[in-house]
C-alpha cells in the first residue's frame, strides 16, 4: 500500500496538549506508512480501547497485535490517499483517508475516519469508522452494505488485504491452470473463508468465482495464442490454460474478442 503523506500543518485549539497530540499522530502515520507493527504498538497506551465501528467490535491492548498484524497491508497494490489534512483538537487527532481496493480497475473503495485520543503521549482510544463506497456509476451487481461485510468478520483494512492477497496468489501461483480448482482450494491456500472470498468477488469485483477463473484462463490462452499463432493448437492451448470445457472456452473467447479463435489468429497474421 502506498500511504501518501498527509498534510500536517497544525491549526491547534487553545490547548497545550495539541502540540503533543500532533507529534504522536504524525509518528502513528509514519509507522503505518513503514508497515512497522512494533512502531504502531509502541504508540498505544496499555489501557487502550480500540473501537472498530465497521465491525461493531471493541479490542483491548492484548488483542491489538493480532488484529493489526492481520489488517496491515502486505503488498503494493493497495492505494491509501488522505482526503483531509491532519486535524487536532486538544488531546484528539482526526485522520481521514480513502483506501482503493483492486486499484487496477478501481471498482470499490473505503472512506475511513480515525479519531485518536491521547493520554500521557500515548494513544488511549481509537474510534475507527469506515464506509464502503462504489467508485463506478450504477451497476447491475447485487447491493452490498457495511453490515454485510461486517458479518464476514473483516475490517476495512482486512478487505483490502484480502484483495491484495488474492491478486498475489493468482498471479504468482497460477492455480487457475488446474481445471479442478474450486473455492475450497483457494480458501485453504489463502487462509480466508469461502464466504469471504465469494463475497469479495461477487460484491466488490462483480464476478462469480468461476467467471473470475474463466477471465484468468482466457488471459492465459490469449497470451499463448499470440505467442504460437497456430490454429492446430487452439484446443490444446485451451486445456493448458485450465479450461475443462471447450464450449466454455469458445463462448468466453467470443465474448472477449468478438470472434472465434481461428478468425482471431487469421487477423493476427494479416
Amino acid at each position: 500500500m502506498e500511504a501518501l503523506d498527509l498534510h500536517t500543518t497544525p491549526t491547534f485549539q487553545a490547548d497545550p496538549s495539541s502540540v503533543q497530540t500532533h507529534e504522536v499522530a504524525v509518528r502513528y502515520h509514519q509507522a503505518w506508512k513503514r508497515r512497522d507493527l512494533d512502531g504502531v504498538m509502541a504508540l498505544y497506551h496499555p489501557a487502550v480501547e480500540y473501537n472498530d465501528f465497521f465491525q461493531n467490535r471493541t479490542l483491548d491492548y492484548s488483542q491489538l497485535r493480532d488484529y493489526l498484524g492481520a489488517t496491515m497491508p502486505t503488498g503494493s497494490e493497495e492505494l491509501q490517499t488522505y482526503t483531509d489534512r491532519l486535524r487536532i483538537d486538544g488531546d484528539t487527532a482526526f485522520l481521514q483517508y480513502r483506501v482503493t481496493l483492486n486499484g487496477s480497475d478501481g471498482l470499490v473503495s473505503f472512506r475511513t475516519v480515525e479519531a485518536l485520543t491521547m493520554q500521557n503521549g500515548l494513544i488511549i482510544k481509537v474510534n475507527e469508522h469506515a464506509v464502503l463506497v462504489s467508485q463506478t456509476p450504477a451497476t447491475t451487481r447485487p447491493a452490498y452494505s457495511a453490515n454485510a461485510v461486517s458479518r464476514l468478520g473483516l475490517s476495512a483494512r482486512q478487505v483490502g488485504a484480502l484483495a491484495n492477497d488474492l491478486q498475489q496468489y493468482f498471479e504468482q501461483s497460477k492455480p487457475y491452470l488446474d481445471p479442478q480448482l474450486d473455492l475450497s482450494h483457494v480458501a485453504v491456500a489463502t487462509g480466508y473463508t469461502r464466504n469471504q472470498i465469494s463475497f469479495f468477488l461477487n460484491q466488490v469485483r462483480g464476478q462469480t468465482f468461476y467467471g473470475f477463473l474463466n477471465q484468468l484462463r482466457l488471459d492465459e490462452a490469449l497470451e499463448r495464442l499470440n505467442a504460437e499463432r497456430h490454429s492446430s493448437r487452439i484446443e490444446e492451448i485451451a486445456g493448458a490454460a485450465g479450461f475443462n470445457s471447450l464450449s466454455t472456452f469458445y463462448r468466453c473467447f467470443k465474448e472477449r474478442t468478438g470472434c472465434s479463435p481461428k478468425v482471431y489468429l487469421q487477423r493476427l497474421g494479416e
